[in-house]
């Protein structure tokens, strides 16, 4: 009788980092800025910026300067319709028509015109057309006259597409900091070499935050009150964040795939910090444990695609989570049952959660999501089992889906109010590009910091890879040929932004443009979500030390 011999199955591994985190060490934290007392004593400091907002509001200058400190500090969440009120006012009164803001100086024209746009007001970039003039005469060792090109140099990333303005002050202005960096004192040379490694509309809030409240705390003049405000602030709610991550803790330690799927990475740490940096206000408790969730479910099924199942077992899997049918999962190998069971129960708790909460029906939007989100993923893995180089444009029209932004604004747009399943549905819809050009950045970002080791370890081309086999470029030239492309998108996700801000909610806003800030935060030194150790000094300042006990 013939003996027939079974190939054994290679597969392939990309010998992941270990976490740094354990669950028993991440179930020990604990925070003291709980209680009354914290409370009572915010509220009262509340209160009085509140009064300082209010204040302020005649004088144009300092009150600009007030919601800028308050933005950076993290706390301005907390003074919405104060600040509401008061921007209106200033639009109103000084920046709606040339003939307001023809006799203003360059200063308050560069910062008004940064804040009102962040707001939602379309001022024209003609508002800065003479900064050129204004410019010549500044001196680099002045630092009133720094903070000018300073924020010229701000505002011109609040630029759209084809606002020609806009770019040239941005090339001035970064040409002028980076040649007169050397001339400037201690404090503005911290702001200014800040500003050049990542412009403020860029930057992650939290992460501003953290950063900004020590460098405010030695500035000359700085408001105590603020200070207080800001620190205390800053630690009441991290021992809300450090409750969400425990509670997401149990949830990945009862799934039990940090074991059962080892091949895939042990990020649970960091995909909370992932949702921190896209949402961090208390309120947004349910918002960070889901997207904590998600993330965690992105990263897996991305290493089930990516390293370790192979092109038949992928394309059961797909068909199985396309059916949505827990009975077909029989004839799936093991680990891809484990992966299966896991993800159909999280999305169901999610969307029971999102049901009690909201009182919206997600579930069927969700499935649906998820099924076109996994689709990309077998794109991928066709592409990589047939040996096929896709060009930039077919490569980036499936990879801005397989990189997860457009899932993640899903869940996001589900914790949003709607008065109905079928609002929701039109409001997504509504947000296409929004999404599409975050997603993209989010992409874009990572490909930056990820593409040499996934090359090395086999993958298939990505951005820089298929605009090099696209043009002929070098890989040098190739990455800054992405780099100019984040740019372009970040003006139209600029101009998406604006024109959208009356119609979506400040949370989806906030959501959408905080996927891209966290994507170049996360990898702008390599891969800061593959390699934890990256990220560990990041992790342990914004989720684990309280910000008054480290002074």
């Amino acid at each position: 009788m013939a003996i027939t011999s079974v190939e054994p199955v290679v597969r392939r591994s990309a010998n992941y980092d270990p976490t740094l985190w354990s669950f028993d060490h991440i179930q020990s934290l604990t925070s003291t800025y709980t209680g009354e007392g914290y409370v009572a004593r915010a509220d009262a400091l509340k209160e009085t910026v509140k009064m300082m907002v209010r204040r302020q509001g005649g004088n144009l200058s300092k009150t600009l300067e007030l919601i800028d400190d308050l933005q950076r500090l993290g706390i301005v969440y907390h003074f919405e319709e104060e600040i509401r009120d008061v921007l209106e006012m200033i639009y109103q009164q000084h920046y709606e028509s040339d003939a307001k803001w023809d006799g203003m100086d360059l200063n308050l024209k560069a910062l008004g015109f940064r804040l009102l746009r962040q707001h939602g007001y379309q001022v024209p970039q003609e508002i800065i057309s003479n900064f050129n003039e204004g410019i010549q005469n500044l001196k680099p060792n002045v630092m009133e006259d720094m903070v000018v090109v300073l924020n010229l140099y701000e505002a011109s990333y609040h630029a759209f597409e084809d606002e020609s303005i806009l770019d040239e002050a941005r090339e001035l202005t970064t040409n002028y900091l980076k040649e007169n960096l050397g001339k400037m004192s201690g404090s503005m040379s911290s702001l200014v070499s800040h500003a050049l490694e990542f412009p403020l509309h860029w930057r992650v809030p939290r992460v501003e935050a953290k950063w900004y409240i020590e460098v405010y705390e030695q500035r000359n003049g700085s408001n105590r009150v603020l200070i207080e405000l800001a620190k205390l602030d800053f630690d009441m709610s991290q021992a809300i964040h450090l409750e969400d991550l425990k509670h997401t803790s149990r949830w990945w330690k009862n799934t039990k795939w940090d074991e059962k799927l080892s091949f895939a990475r042990d990020r649970l740490v960091e995909h909370f910090m992932w949702s921190l940096g896209f949402s961090y206000q208390p309120e947004f408790s349910l918002g960070r444990r889901i997207l904590t969730m998600v993330n965690s479910m992105i990263t897996s099924i991305d290493d089930v695609y990516d390293v370790y199942g192979t092109l038949e077992e992928l394309e059961q899997f797909t068909d199985v989570i396309d059916r949505w049918d827990v009975d077909a999962i029989k004839d799936l190998p093991d680990y891809m049952k484990i992966c299966f069971l896991g993800f159909y129960n999280t999305i169901n708790e999610i969307s029971y959660n999102i049901l009690t909460d909201t009182g919206l029906l997600a579930l069927p939007y969700l499935k649906k999501g998820w099924a076109d989100y996994i689709k990309t993923y077998m794109v991928e893995a066709r592409w990589y089992h047939g040996g096929h180089k896709p060009t930039l444009k077919e490569y980036l029209d499936n990879a801005y889906v397989s990189i997860g932004g457009p899932i993640i604004l899903a869940h996001v747009n589900c914790l949003t109010t709607f008065s109905s399943t079928e609002e929701m549905l039109r409001a997504m819809e509504r947000a296409e590009n929004i999404i599409r050009y975050s997603s993209l950045i989010f992409r874009l970002a990572n490909d930056l910091g990820t593409s040499s080791e996934e090359i090395a370890r086999g993958d298939i081309p990505k951005s820089i890879q298929c605009y090099m086999n696209d043009s002929g470029a070098t890989e040098e030239e190739a990455r800054m040929y992405i780099k100019g492309l984040i740019l372009e998108t970040w003006k139209k996700l600029n101009k998406e932004r604006v024109c959208g801000y009356s119609e979506f909610s400040k949370e989806f806003l906030e959501c959408a443009t905080n996927v891209p800030r966290m994507t170049q935060f996360m990898y702008n030194d390599g891969d800061g979500h593959g390699h934890p150790y990256i990220t560990e000094s990041h992790v342990l300042s914004l989720l684990f030390n309280p910000i008054q006990e480290m002074n």
